[in-house]
């Protein structure tokens, strides 16, 4: 299992739900974090929990549908000064429901792509050259399962088209100890997943963060967090890597 600590991670859609979760789970392993967020505001609540376990905490904002909005966040990063070793691609957009799905509005598929699918991408085009470099990385970008629901076709089409970029990546970095992979929490009870979801956000872990964790043999996965709940890090891990 990968020793973790000291390293920098950056997780998006931070301020709440899987993307608090994974905040925690990492600043626990002695991570340092970068929290992003669409405002200072929302983020304070988990900055306060991950400044609980001694580690650094810094916090960045953007509107990731705004694309120009993501250029000038990840300048800020780097202006930090600091190596990011570790993405977590968890902000997710679901823009609408629409039981008239023939009737759904264009700007569904615009507003999901560039949140899900041109966002997540941009940020890894951004890091996997630096970590390349370094010889070390992870990237993990959260992914759906939802399947035969035209009626949510901005955001699943979204999905599919960030499942079939990663995997492309990840073709590319094999033998470079950089890794990308897809996690999928499966429905949880998340803001955006609504409260009748039959998965609590926690059952999600330590599912969501395995790639993290794991050697480089696991590169271009989908991993299905729901399939390790209720184990500890180290036996998932076993039950992931055998």
């Amino acid at each position: 299992m990968n020793n973790l600590k000291d390293k920098w991670v950056l997780v998006t859609g931070a301020s709440r739900g899987l993307g608090q979760l994974i905040s925690a789970f990492m600043a626990e392993q002695g991570c340092n974090m970068i929290l992003h967020g669409r405002n200072l505001k929302n983020l304070e609540q988990t900055a306060e929990m991950v400044k609980k376990q001694n580690v650094k905490v810094h916090m960045v904002t953007c509107e990731l549908s705004d694309l120009h909005a993501i250029d000038g966040m990840l300048q800020a990063i780097d202006i930090l000064g600091v190596d990011v070793d570790l993405v977590f691609n968890n902000a997710g957009f679901q823009i609408g429901y629409h039981e008239d799905y023939y009737k759904t509005p264009d700007d569904d598929f615009l507003i999901s792509y560039k949140v899900n699918t041109v966002a997540p991408i941009k940020i890894c085009y951004h890091f996997l050259p630096k970590m390349i470099e370094k010889g070390f990385g992870r990237i993990i970008n959260t992914t759906s399962d939802i399947a035969n629901e035209p009626q949510q076709a901005g955001y699943s089409a979204s999905k599919a088209a960030l499942d079939k970029l990663t995997v492309d990546l990840a073709g590319k970095l094999t033998g470079t100890g950089v890794t990308l992979n897809l996690v999928n929490p499966s429905w949880c009870q998340t803001d955006l997943g609504g409260p009748h979801a039959p998965n609590t956000p926690e059952s999600a872990l330590p599912g969501l963060v395995l790639p993290a964790f794991s050697s480089d043999e696991i590169n271009g996965q989908l991993i299905n967090a729901q399939d390790f709940r209720n184990r500890s890090l180290s036996d998932a891990l076993l039950k992931l890597e055998n």
